[in-house]
């Protein structure tokens, strides 16, 4: 049998330029994931780090040594803050982006804001506690004199000076009130403030007629931020059912964020 010698080279051309054609297209494809790979660096991560409490300064500092950028876009008000630090910030810290991203910080307001003083006088505890938070005051100390109405205020003061309605004053400033307190009904009960954050402890301590004492933290607690999300797990006096205590009387609590600690109450 004869073999046609002509279509051998020509196989051999066929086979050979498939070989290429197949190398060609793997390179290609290899370029083409390692440009990308290179432009929209892939797998190229970054955390993106706390912000809460430091200055804008400070925090472009640190924004750059991580490779990123942050931006004030907001400001609130918050009394127990320093003044232009930041407050939070958007992503949130522990989150991953890529290089060059702006962080967007909220810091709290540099200028102080000021509100009127209310006329306090007259009111219940319950509508006067209303009244100062709703001017953009806090509730101070309950100091009780004997009178016929219990939690009638008789008197209001701020660091120990009386203050005249309608005289401007810093906001979150706490508010002292002198109550009026009946021999005949002087009693409240210490509540359970186990699991609650600071702003719901200190609600349930006032609605009670009682004082807030020494408010601490325990070790993890190292942020601001997490001076909000952080729970009481102490209380002195400590809650008991049904036993009464005299109007006035103060509440010390320690807070955690350990959920642990929490629960062990």
């Amino acid at each position: 049998m004869e073999v046609d010698m002509d279509k051998r080279p020509t196989s051999k051309w066929i086979i050979r330029n498939i070989v290429l054609a197949v190398l060609f297209f793997a390179v290609l494809i290899m370029l083409t994931q390692l440009i990308l790979k290179v432009v929209t660096r892939h797998n190229q991560v970054i955390v993106v780090p706390d912000f809460s409490e430091l200055s804008v300064p400070d925090a472009s500092i640190v924004a750059k040594r991580h490779g990123l950028r942050v931006e004030v876009t907001d400001s609130v008000y918050m009394a127990r803050l320093e003044r232009g630090h930041v407050y939070s910030q958007n992503p949130a810290p522990g989150s991953q982006v890529k290089k060059d991203r702006t962080i967007k910080l909220t810091i709290n307001a540099k200028q102080i804001r000021m509100v009127p003083m209310p006329n306090l006088v007259g009111y219940s505890l319950r509508q006067a506690k209303t009244e100062i938070l709703a001017c953009g005051l806090t509730m101070g100390k309950l100091v009780y004199r004997e009178d016929l109405a219990t939690n009638n205020v008789l008197d209001q003061f701020i660091y120990g000076r009386y203050v005249a309605p309608g005289t401007e004053v810093e906001a979150e400033t706490p508010v002292d009130l002198l109550l009026g307190l009946s021999p005949d009904d002087n009693q409240t009960y210490i509540p359970y403030l186990v699991g609650y954050t600071l702003p719901v402890a200190r609600d349930n301590i006032f609605d009670n007629s009682l004082n807030l004492g020494n408010v601490s933290y325990d070790e993890t607690v190292q942020t601001y931020q997490d001076t909000l999300s952080a729970m009481v797990y102490w209380q002195n006096p400590a809650y008991q059912s049904g036993v009464p205590v005299t109007m006035g009387t103060t509440v010390h609590i320690k807070l955690t964020t350990s959920q642990a600690k929490i629960a062990a109450r």
